[in-house]
């Protein structure tokens, strides 16, 4: 069954939508959220197949839920249903990586064509989010496994999980800066708690430490914004 987000602030309309696709044949199993807000906590604790989200929403719009998603998540299909329609909102929200945009009216059965069809893309397609296995100079992280080799030694040592998703998580994002906030959100379940930021500058030490000898990797602190793993070649 498909774990499906629907991020709606018409409480009507989302029932609609949400039994709608709820009986249609297979299934889907829907979590609803009245606003962007609501939804960035929603994705963070169900990790959805596929998000559908209204754009214009109080507390948070859409393209604000978007680009915190995709800071951390380029995996997750994300599907627009609005009326707005100006060619600068098709824009700004294929810009901000959303994967198709659905106007409303529709019923549930053209939604499901969509989402089926993006499915079926997403499954013939290697992206760089379905791969645990990314090339860091001399070293190879094997997320899944929690390891790093050193590809011209053939050492292979473990690192912990936590070690393994962040670097995992930098070296998707590679070249660009990730939020600290962003970082913090996905696997401390918070943004500004003292103690989890101090956990992870530990963690990120560890990491420049082990990667220290490769010259083509370097792991920066860009102060009051983020980190980024700039990867040579």
């Amino acid at each position: 069954m498909i774990k499906l987000l629907l991020v709606e602030d018409d409480e009507s309309l989302a029932y609609i939508e949400k039994t709608g696709l709820e009986d249609i044949i297979g299934g889907y199993e829907v979590t609803t959220a009245a606003n962007g807000k609501e939804g960035v906590k929603a994705w963070e604790e169900t990790h959805p197949d596929v998000i559908i989200s209204d754009i214009d929403m109080p507390v948070m719009n859409g393209f604000e839920m978007v680009e915190r998603i995709r800071e951390t998540d380029g995996n997750v299909i994300i599907i627009f249903t609005s009326a707005l329609t100006s060619p600068n909102d098709v824009k700004a929200g294929y810009r901000l990586g959303i994967n198709n945009y659905v106007k409303k009216p529709f019923v549930p059965e053209e939604l499901d064509a969509h989402i089926q069809a993006l499915m079926k893309m997403r499954g013939g397609l290697k992206t760089q989010n379905e791969t645990s296995h990314y090339k860091l100079g001399k070293y190879t992280l094997d997320a899944d496994h929690a390891t790093l080799r050193n590809d011209e030694t053939g050492e292979t040592q473990t690192i912990t999980v936590r070690e393994a998703q962040i670097l995992q998580l930098l070296a998707d994002n590679k070249n660009n800066v990730v939020r600290r906030e962003a970082i913090l959100s996905r696997f401390w379940n918070t943004e500004d708690d003292y103690f989890a930021s101090r956990s992870l500058d530990v963690f990120i030490n560890k990491l420049r430490k082990l990667l220290a000898d490769e010259p083509k990797i370097n792991l920066k602190t860009i102060r009051g914004i983020g980190l980024q793993l700039l990867v040579e070649g």
